[in-house]
């Protein structure tokens, strides 16, 4: 028997996205490409909503 769902369920779109800044191991803070903090960037912050570093726990934000 075939469940339900599957029948229906269809696979979640991969998006393109490139974030303008960049995880810095040395400084362990997400930086802009002229090495500003991003977290400091209101307008990156107001773009993307917060810095969340990949490098660690997604839950955790660069304040």
């Amino acid at each position: 028997m075939r469940p339900f769902a599957l029948d229906y369920a269809r696979p979640a779109e991969e998006w393109e996205v490139s974030t303008p800044y960049s995880y810095d191991s040395a400084l362990q803070l997400n930086v802009l490409p002229d090495g500003r903090i991003a977290a400091h960037d209101y307008a990156v912050l107001r773009e993307w909503g917060a810095t969340t570093s990949t490098a660690g726990s997604k839950t955790h934000f660069d304040d």
